[in-house]
């Protein structure tokens, strides 16, 4: 745009000159014709027109360049970023989400060591007012994390402090990542409660943004935490727990990063065990007579419902029966046998799709050989063939439905080893949480949801792939939780809707986020207030409508308590220094208040 403006001023200056010089002006280079001079002072009318032309020409060019820039809508008052696409400086660092759907540019990504870095680090910051985001392993789906105006990351703080084997108690540095720490702290026969679908979380990360497992009998991950260490900048580095000030450990334990940076947490674990993993496959009928007793009766219990199927996979985990043992089982099919049908789908479908596309239809000789893929690996090959058909996507739901039929069976493990899930490639997610009963009363109002969601996928023709995934957990004493209730026998119902963005084609991704966000504003419109469902604090995203940003804080205020959050944001972080954008705008601060 500035290239523009300047070619404007300077045929302007030029058209002054030729009009009121009684000299020749100097030659003028055009971009796309000859290089000519003026011989005489009495040019002629023709050549006159002819630079008129050409400037008339340059000014049009450069006014179609600049309305036809590629600006999203309702971006027209924002200011132009010209060198958007140019070459990033080499002191820049791009920090994305795992997903690869957030990302930004910073100059200042701060790693510290120890904890004395870390509180110097945060005074310095304070003193200086520059941003000082915490961040973890970027595994959010939002982004919750990222800001540009500067992170801190505690991947190097990431050791076992202390470990209390009697009391069942470990204190750890916050950078640790979830995997780490379970492998640390096994050959003390300890482990985590509870675990998510994955162990790469940093822990200050997965207790900041309220995370769960699943098993209506265990709380979110955040009510593990029995004290923890928060350097913030307004009062230095703090001790919290229940028995010091704990309507601030209360809220702290799950402060979106927002109160302070979490250095040390202490956690209550359990003995490690063994578990038996069972799989099968049910349907929506059964699961509704059996569906008190599956909660009541297993420790951990999570359900995976197939679109467009009446399939509901059903896995559930309980401690190995120290007098039958594990159970025997023989599987009817192999692994290879599961996954069979669903390499034949991906041949017929390849090979259907590249004779319409492409004109040789022979695999990529770079291409790994299909039997060398995992069942996850496999279903985003299928839907990166087509993944907004809805016919397509129907057949690879049908072949996940009959891969999961053939799975059925036992697998036992240790604890730590066998609760979690591959929950596939590049993703974007939706996932709410609401009330569903007590343990001993549920409500079944989480099936009902489910119901009216499979009804609305096919009413409205969304091309969703598999699986939805509901889980459950017991309350949580943190306020800022969606889990957080004061009856101790409340259950919540965690559902997630889910599409993946199985290739790195731009235009492809472009399309499936703007089917995602179509998909889940649906959901959000007929089923969030209906059952007082919220989203998960790492999946939620902000409206970049006006009414619909009002609308959203609205709806938070009225579930959490957004005053004494913000009161304590301005006690600990006056200078918002911990905050990003998203903060900003799901919880604004009035400086008049």
């Amino acid at each position: 745009m500035f290239r523009t403006l300047s070619l404007k001023r300077s045929f302007q200056t030029h058209l002054k000159t030729l009009i009121h010089c009684p000299q020749p002006p100097p030659p003028l280079p055009l971009p796309f014709s000859p290089i000519r001079t003026l011989s005489t002072a009495s040019s002629s009318d023709s050549e006159l027109r002819k630079y008129l032309g050409y400037t008339a020409l340059l000014i049009f060019c450069g006014a179609a360049t600049y309305y036809s820039f590629p600006f999203p809508d309702k971006a027209k008052h924002k200011k132009a970023q010209i060198f958007r696409y140019a070459p990033l400086p080499d002191d820049l660092h791009t920090v994305s989400n795992w997903s690869g759907t957030h990302e930004v540019q910073t100059r200042h990504f701060h790693q510290p060591e120890n904890l004395q870095q870390l509180e110097q680090l945060v005074k310095e910051s304070n003193d200086k007012r520059t941003k000082v985001r915490p961040v973890g392993s970027g595994l959010s789906p939002n982004g919750i994390g990222l800001a540009r105006g500067g992170m801190v990351n505690l991947a190097l703080m990431d050791k076992v402090v202390e470990v209390d084997k009697e009391k069942k108690r470990v204190r750890v540095q916050a950078g640790i990542r979830v995997q780490q720490l379970v492998d640390e702290i096994k050959e003390y026969g300890l482990t985590l409660q509870n675990f998510a679908s994955i162990r790469e979380q940093q822990i200050g990360g997965i207790l900041q943004v309220g995370a769960h497992g699943t098993g209506a009998k265990l709380p979110p991950i955040d009510e593990q935490v029995i004290s923890m260490k928060l350097v913030t900048p307004a009062k230095g580095t703090i001790e919290l727990s229940k028995e010091e000030d704990p309507e601030l450990f209360y809220l702290a334990r799950c402060g979106l990063g927002g109160l302070g940076v979490v250095a040390e947490v202490t956690i209550q674990c359990v003995e490690r065990q063994e578990l038996v993993e069972h799989t099968s496959v049910s349907n929506m009928k059964d699961i509704k007579k059996n569906h008190k007793k599956m909660l009541s009766e297993n420790k951990h219990v999570k359900y995976l419902y197939i679109p467009y199927t009446d399939t509901v996979v059903v896995v559930t985990c309980n401690p190995v029966s120290k007098w039958r043992g594990p159970p025997k089982f023989k599987p009817k099919y192999t692994k290879d046998e599961a996954m069979q049908h669903v390499r034949e789908l991906y041949k017929e479908s390849l090979k259907k799709y590249r004779a319409r596309e492409i004109t040789s239809t022979s695999p990529d000789s770079n291409e790994p050989d299909v039997n060398e893929f995992s069942f996850t690996e496999l279903r985003d090959k299928l839907l990166a063939l087509d993944p907004l058909n809805k016919d397509h996507v129907m057949k690879v739901n049908h072949a996940e439905a009959e891969f999961w039929r053939r799975s059925e069976g036992y697998r036992v493990e240790w604890s730590d080893e066998i609760l979690g899930f591959d929950c596939g490639g590049q993703q974007w997610v939706s996932e709410t949480c609401f009330p569903a009963g007590t343990l001993s009363k549920p409500s079944m109002k989480d099936l009902e949801y489910i119901e009216e969601l499979k009804q609305l996928i096919e009413k409205e023709e969304i091309p969703a792939p598999a699986p939805i995934e509901q889980r459950w957990t017991a309350c949580s004493q943190s306020p800022m939780s969606p889990a957080s209730s004061s009856a101790e026998d409340d259950i919540f119902s965690w559902v997630g809707i889910i599409m993946y963005l199985p290739s790195m084609d731009a235009r492809q991704r472009k399309e499936i986020t703007e089917e995602f966000f179509h998909y889940r504003h649906l959901t959000q419109a007929q089923l969030w207030d209906k059952y007082a469902a919220y989203e998960h604090w790492a999946k939620i995203e902000v409206p970049k409508d006006k009414e619909e940003l009002e609308a959203l804080q609205a709806r938070l205020k009225n579930r959490f308590p957004v005053e004494a959050y913000n009161k304590a944001r301005r006690e600990l972080d006056p200078n918002r220094i911990l905050s990003n954008n998203m903060l900003e705008k799901l919880f604004p601060l009035s400086d008049n208040v």
